[in-house]
């Protein structure tokens, strides 16, 4: 092993071996624990709201959409360069990434869309319903059953859904939610294969997402081009809304059930009571306290199958025996005991 590596070490540039780079950022990703990634993107994802408040007021809506994705896709082409992802991937990694970019972009689209027609609340809740069905796919046992039902009552009391007459609002934010499901299960996918990192996936389908938004809303950021307020605020959003989020949720997704993770986008809207005890002084009501307490119980209640693995090396990875560098020595004139065994006495 040591000889292996000798010549791939040098005094001006040492460890420049890809296996021991890859070891390092195993070793400080798997320092914390998913559920901490998962936090991260729970409370980027409401600054970037905040961003889009100010962006709103200078850019249309489908803009908002377009400058979102295309300032994550240039922080991720200037990040990890994931076209030469694109160039190794085979035939179906790269229809994966295809759809994930899609998906992506379609869904900016239509969330940006329901949110313009609807309160933000009763949009929320409708995207949390078929994140419903994935975890309930998952909840094979009583336990997490009971934690499923619990983070179901408590996102119907933290989400004020107010019933609006706008059939294209409701209808984009159903829309909206059938491709956020869709989201987590290819974001799944690509956190567990095995020829990609999940972030270099992820900026692969930033890039394709970027060219599949812009015949959707690129005509909508044209006059806002010269406001150097509302570019700063467009990469804001894309940066807190597209970048760390996503990350984030590759890092947890490498290591959490796809159930659990439907499980715990329940804390999102208990994230954001939290943010605003914090960061506006916002009390929040006894009904919003008794939510926040039923989805932060469920996520406590819910266990995981084979918890103590990352799921990725769970349904990858199967214990080997290490082979050898060295051809194994034979015994002089010997074939083994067996092959003694059965040979002829000669007479």
């Amino acid at each position: 092993m040591i000889l292996r590596h000798l010549d791939e070490i040098t005094l001006d540039r040492p460890f420049r071996s890809r296996g021991f780079r890859a070891t390092i950022s195993r070793v400080r990703t798997r320092s914390l624990p998913p559920q901490a990634y998962f936090l991260v993107s729970a409370v980027f994802h409401y600054l970037g709201p905040a961003f889009a408040v100010l962006l709103f007021a200078r850019v249309d809506v489908l803009g908002v959409a377009w400058l979102r994705i295309a300032s994550a896709a240039l922080v991720f082409a200037a990040w990890r360069r994931p076209w030469r992802v694109l160039s190794k991937l085979d035939a179906d990694g790269r229809r994966l990434l295809v759809r994930w970019g899609v998906v992506l972009a379609v869904m900016n689209v239509c969330f940006y869309a329901a949110i313009d027609r609807l309160p933000l609340g009763t949009v929320a809740a409708i995207e949390f319903l078929p994140v419903i069905a994935l975890a309930a796919i998952g909840a094979r046992t009583p336990r997490n059953a009971a934690a499923l039902l619990a983070a179901v009552a408590g996102v119907y009391l933290l989400t004020e859904v107010v019933l609006v007459a706008d059939p294209l609002g409701i209808a984009f934010a159903f829309v909206n939610a059938a491709l956020f499901a869709l989201y987590i299960v290819l974001a799944h996918r690509v956190a567990g294969h095995e020829r990609l990192s999940g972030i270099d996936g992820l900026g692969a389908s930033m890039l394709i997402a970027a060219v599949a938004v812009t015949p959707l809303g690129g005509w909508a950021v044209v006059p806002a081009l010269g406001d150097p307020v509302a570019i700063l605020a467009g990469l804001g959003v894309g940066v807190c809304s597209s970048v760390i989020p996503y990350v984030s949720d590759q890092l947890a997704m490498r290591r959490l059930a796809r159930s659990t993770y439907a499980l715990m986008v329940s804390l999102l809207p208990a994230t954001a009571t939290v943010i605003g005890i914090v960061v506006l002084g916002q009390v929040p009501t006894a009904k919003e306290a008794l939510g926040v307490a039923l989805v932060v119980a469920a996520v406590a209640v819910h266990r995981e199958r084979g918890r103590g693995r990352d799921v990725s090396e769970a349904t990858s990875e199967a214990p080997r025996r290490p082979r050898s560098r060295w051809p194994r020595r034979r015994r002089p004139g010997g074939r083994g005991r067996r092959a003694r065994a059965a040979a002829p006495t000669p007479r």
